[in-house]
C-alpha cells in the first residue's frame, strides 16, 4: 500500500476550500515559496495531482482534511522532507502554521506511533533517534547505530546494557504489562480477580 503513496506529501493544517480557487496543487507551491525560496524546485517540480483526503470523523477534534499532492518524482518529495526536517522554525502557508509528511498508509502510521514514547525518552538523553522506513526505530548507541524492527528486538537489546535499560524502563515495562494482561486467558483472570 505504501508504494503506491511513495511520491504523495500529506499537508495538514490548511482550512477547508482553500485549494478551490487555484488548485490542491498550487497550495503545495505556495508553501515551497513561502518557507523554502531557495530550494530550486519551483519551475522543475511537477505536481501530477492534488487532492484532499477522506474525512475522517473524530468528534473531540474536529479539523480540516489533508491535502494530499502527488508528485512526479520521488526525488522531489525527498527534497522536501529532507528540508523540512532541516528547517528549524515553523512550516507556515499565508503565516499560518502548517505541517509536511510523508503520505502513509494507516497501518504504517500507527507502527510508526507505536515508537513515539521510546523515541521521546532517547531524543530527550540525546540518542539522536530516527523512525526509518516503514516503522523501524534507530539511534546512536556508544558510538554505533543500532535499528530494530520491533519492541521485542529493542528489549533484548535494553536488557544487555543498564544504563539503557534505565532510560527505557518507563516506557518498555507498560508493554509487557500490556502483552501479559492479554495473555491471561478468561478462566485465569476469573481465578485470580
Amino acid at each position: 500500500m505504501d508504494s503506491m503513496r511513495n511520491k504523495n506529501i500529506r499537508i495538514i493544517g490548511i482550512p477547508e476550500n482553500v485549494e478551490k480557487e487555484n488548485g490542491a496543487e498550487s497550495v503545495l507551491n505556495e508553501i515551497i515559496e513561502e518557507n523554502f525560496p531557495n530550494l530550486g524546485i519551483d519551475g522543475e517540480m511537477c505536481v501530477e495531482e492534488g487532492f484532499r483526503s477522506t474525512r475522517f470523523v473524530n468528534v473531540k477534534r474536529p479539523a480540516a482534511r489533508h491535502i494530499v499532492v502527488k508528485l512526479a518524482k520521488r526525488k522531489d518529495k525527498e527534497r522536501i522532507l529532507r528540508e523540512v526536517r532541516n528547517k528549524k522554525k515553523r512550516i507556515t502557508y499565508k503565516g499560518a502554521p502548517i505541517r509536511l509528511s510523508a503520505n502513509f498508509s494507516t497501518e504504517t502510521l500507527q507502527a510508526r506511533r507505536g515508537w513515539s514514547d521510546i523515541f521521546k525518552a532517547l531524543k530527550d538523553k540525546n540518542f539522536q533517534p530516527r523512525i526509518l522506513y516503514p516503522a523501524r526505530i534507530s539511534f546512536r548507541y556508544e558510538g554505533e547505530i543500532s535499528s530494530f524492527p520491533d519492541k521485542q528486538k529493542l528489549g533484548e537489546f535494553v536488557t544487555k546494557s543498564p544504563p539503557l535499560q534505565e532510560i527505557l524502563k518507563k516506557v518498555l515495562i507498560p508493554e509487557k504489562r500490556k502483552k501479559g494482561e492479554r495473555g491471561h486467558s478468561p478462566q485465569t483472570r476469573e481465578t485470580n480477580g
